[in-house]
């Protein structure tokens, strides 16, 4: 496998119509002290793990919820020894370093090994992982949040003093009528060369082929992933900026460089760059190329850089 060495940054989008992208704990769309509609990176990251575990079944995602024969949850020593097929207290740190860079998750995101058991001291394994992928916030002008009554099927067996006690339960939903989550994010292959250089002969480090399948993911998660409040949230788009293999130049959060357009053309939603544009123009010679993935049909895109190393796909 070749070595991917380039650091990247960029943008995912996430379309949300009368959906509830990544609700908080009462099951309401999550929002700032501003009243913004927000996400947390981990919806997003789901949404890429869940793609990667289904799509590429050969590429293990070691993070992520699994069921025992008791239908219950796996710890992490547990789900690190099924996968291995051997014991955490066993193995030395340079082996479970070598494991855990096996999984195509921990090369992608990084990993906090802190695993818990009988026997087990000392096995902590932390590892900065070269993705790092920020909240996403709503950048349309609005955040109507509404909620709906919706009817159970069943009555509660436990409501014994209530008059409606023979009758099905009632509970509620909450969904967003519009939203464009904004999901900065940037890849920093460096943050692994420490760990892999400490690692067992044989360790894997961050490849072409996790790169294309995780921009693969990106384009594709959200939609792939179906629930019921995630009905109506898709991929909308995805920027991906690659700098040379030696530039040392940073960009801004995209949040502040791509905008939305208040207003719609032929229900279209429209994403200005000139922001983007201007910031691209001031490091041009490092770029190596930019991609922008979009929903031809529902989005347009204006102000782009320069075409010479510029490419427009479908999502």
């Amino acid at each position: 496998m070749t070595e991917f060495n380039n650091r990247v940054f960029g943008c995912a989008v996430v379309k949300a119509i009368n959906s509830n992208y990544n609700a908080d704990f009462s099951g309401q769309p999550r929002t700032l002290p501003s009243g913004t509609v927000y996400a947390t990176d981990k919806a997003f990251k789901y949404t890429v793990k869940n793609y990667l575990k289904d799509v590429y079944s050969n590429d293990y995602v070691l993070y992520f919820k699994r069921l025992k024969s008791e239908f219950t949850p796996d710890d992490l020593s547990g789900a690190y020894e099924r996968k291995f097929a051997t014991k955490v207290k066993d193995d030395p740190l340079e082996v479970i370093s070598k494991n855990l860079l096996s999984c195509i998750d921990v090369r992608l995101f990084g990993s906090t090994f802190a695993p818990k058991g009988d026997g087990i001291k000392n096995k902590n394994v932390s590892l900065h992982g070269p993705v790092q992928i920020n909240h996403g916030v709503n950048i349309w002008k609005e955040n109507n949040i509404y909620s709906e009554q919706i009817m159970s099927p069943f009555r509660n067996p436990g409501d014994t003093d209530s008059e409606d006690k023979q009758a099905t339960t009632l509970g509620r939903q909450s969904r967003l009528e519009e939203g464009h989550y904004l999901h900065h994010f940037s890849i920093n292959p460096q943050n692994l060369k420490d760990i892999v250089a400490l690692a067992a002969n044989g360790a894997q480090t961050l490849s072409d082929e996790d790169i294309i399948k995780f921009k693969e993911a990106m384009r594709r998660g959200v939609t792939w992933y179906d629930s019921a409040s995630k009905v109506g949230c898709e991929n909308e788009m995805l920027v991906w900026v690659q700098l040379k293999e030696n530039s040392k130049n940073v960009l801004p959060n995209f949040t502040s460089l791509i905008d939305l357009k208040p207003e719609k053309d032929n229900g279209k939603c429209v994403y200005d760059f000139s922001k983007l544009t201007a910031e691209l123009l001031k490091i041009s010679s490092d770029i190596e190329f930019v991609e922008i993935y979009y929903n031809k049909q529902t989005v347009m895109v204006i102000n782009l850089p320069n075409k010479e190393n510029v490419t427009e796909n479908d999502i």
